[in-house]
């Protein structure tokens, strides 16, 4: 009955019908779907000190209860230029994956459309809205800490936000950035969004609770192998096919300003160019959830 429910209140927000979506993946879609609820509803039930526990078992409950399965703790030492309220750097971050829907995202191998865009605007905002129930969580234990967008740029020159989303990622041992300069992850490939919290741990409710955090391993290799699909399928060329490696610079994977001028000139219906998603359309690791 629950499912049934999300099921019609899905089609309530998205009249739109997707071949396959509802056909084998329904219940990979409501998961991640039945989430969007108020802020509040997500801070309720839990200790009023999460230094009575410890942090990852507080983060496990709080996400597990979102049925997000793919997150992790990254230590992201002199990283970060983030800061906090007191002008400190943040140091510690949060990071989480939102698994796109595989029928939508199977469905963009030779380029985006609605139902694309449709679901990358509605991650987009689940992730929002989690970062920003996790975010005041963490404030309210006086721990520092500070949301980072799903999607913002910043810095419209050079094409980036505040900080990438990717980099606390990998450094959560969340998976790796593929030669499509997307984070992908063996359980989903590249067919995610991200979410990022950063947070300090140095005040009075913080510090019991950092000497229990499991920081994840952060993954310094590639699992691409030979593979050449993302860079072969781009239809702007702007894939450089060089492997990834922690702190390689951005312009030796992906040719930004060339792949932003493409969007704009063939995709600007969607999200006023901001949409394009072949190159993680075809990657094997995302595409083997359809076999599944």
């Amino acid at each position: 009955m629950i499912k049934q429910a999300l099921l019609r209140n899905l089609a309530r927000r998205n009249p739109f019908q997707v071949p396959g979506i509802m056909d084998g993946y329904d219940v990979h879609f409501v998961k991640i779907y039945c989430v969007f609820v108020n802020s509040d509803e997500l801070m309720k039930n839990y200790p009023d000190e999460i230094s009575k526990r410890g942090f990852h078992d507080f983060l496990q409950e709080f996400f597990s209860k979102l049925g997000i399965e793919l997150f992790g703790i990254a230590d992201l030492g002199k990283l970060s230029s983030v800061k906090d309220d007191n002008g400190d750097d943040f140091h510690t971050a949060i990071s989480f994956a939102v698994p796109m829907n595989p029928g939508v995202m199977s469905g963009i191998e030779k380029g985006p459309n609605q139902y694309y865009a449709e679901e990358y605007a509605r991650v987009n905002g689940l992730i929002d809205t989690i970062s920003s129930a996790l975010t005041g969580r963490l404030r309210s234990t006086a721990c520092p800490a500070r949301a980072l967008p799903s999607s913002d740029r910043t810095d419209p020159v050079n094409l980036k936000g505040d900080f990438p989303h990717k980099t606390a990622a990998t450094r959560a041992g969340l998976g790796w950035i593929g030669r499509n300069c997307q984070l992908i992850t063996k359980q989903f490939g590249p067919w995610i969004r991200l979410g990022t919290v950063f947070l300090n741990l140095y005040e009075e409710a913080g510090r019991a609770a950092r000497e229990k955090i499991v920081f994840g391993k952060p993954c310094n290799q590639s699992f691409c192998g030979d593979c050449q699909k993302c860079v072969e399928a781009c239809p702007a060329d702007a894939l450089m096919g060089n492997p990834w490696y922690p702190g390689i610079p951005r312009e030796e994977l992906l040719d930004a300003r060339r792949c932003d001028e493409w969007k704009k000139k063939h995709y600007y219906q969607f999200h006023r160019g901001h949409n394009c998603g072949i190159c993680a359309a075809v990657c094997p690791f995302g595409a083997k959830q359809m076999r599944a």
